[in-house]
């Protein structure tokens, strides 16, 4: 079984990294707003990941005594990655990892997208949920979580901010009805 954790690791990062390789923008599409937040977003996890495993061996700091609690983690992350993955499939051609509004580009609002904006990053975020709870540490849980979210938040607006602009008022009413990241809620 220890072999589950590497191997959770490596499928979620070769995840990650397919699709920031097979979703990028291209050229003919209309706008590349993303003012370098995909950089950004890579090195806040690259960065927390690795201080956060570090802090988990240096600091014990156990969420729970008992270590089942690592395999929870595993779970989510996985859980993350096949939402994550459900999400861009319903998005299409549409979605990509940088910020950039497609040729005929389509505002969706049902499936996921009528309950939370931006399902994507709520479905990453559960990932890094998990990654902190595998490593049954909280100032992991906490550092991890706390970094990405800011991370995300940050590209969240510079996304919003082209979306309104493209769209107008049908996007400003959809951000009146439809929380950013968490169903209800938030």
């Amino acid at each position: 079984m220890i072999f589950a954790f590497p191997a959770t690791y490596v499928i979620w990062f070769l995840s990650e990294l397919f699709l920031s390789l097979s979703r990028r923008s291209e050229k003919s599409d209309k706008n590349n707003e993303d003012r370098g937040s995909l950089g950004l977003i890579w090195t806040i996890i690259i960065a927390a990941n690795v201080s956060s495993y570090y802090i988990s061996v240096l600091l014990p700091l156990a969420i729970s005594e008992n270590q089942a609690i690592r395999y929870v983690g595993l779970v989510l992350i996985l859980a993350g990655v096949i939402l994550r993955f459900s999400v861009v499939a319903t998005l299409g051609t549409f979605f990509t990892v940088n910020v950039t509004i497609r040729p005929d580009h389509k505002l969706k609002t049902n499936g996921f997208y009528k309950y939370v904006r931006h399902p994507s990053y709520s479905a990453s975020i559960i990932s890094f949920i998990g990654y902190g709870i595998s490593l049954n540490n909280w100032l992991s849980l906490i550092l991890v979580t706390a970094s990405v979210l800011t991370a995300f938040m940050i590209r969240i607006r510079i996304e919003e901010r082209t979306l309104v602009g493209y769209f107008g008022d049908v996007y400003l009413d959809y951000m009146k009805n439809t929380k950013r990241l968490i169903p209800f809620v938030f």
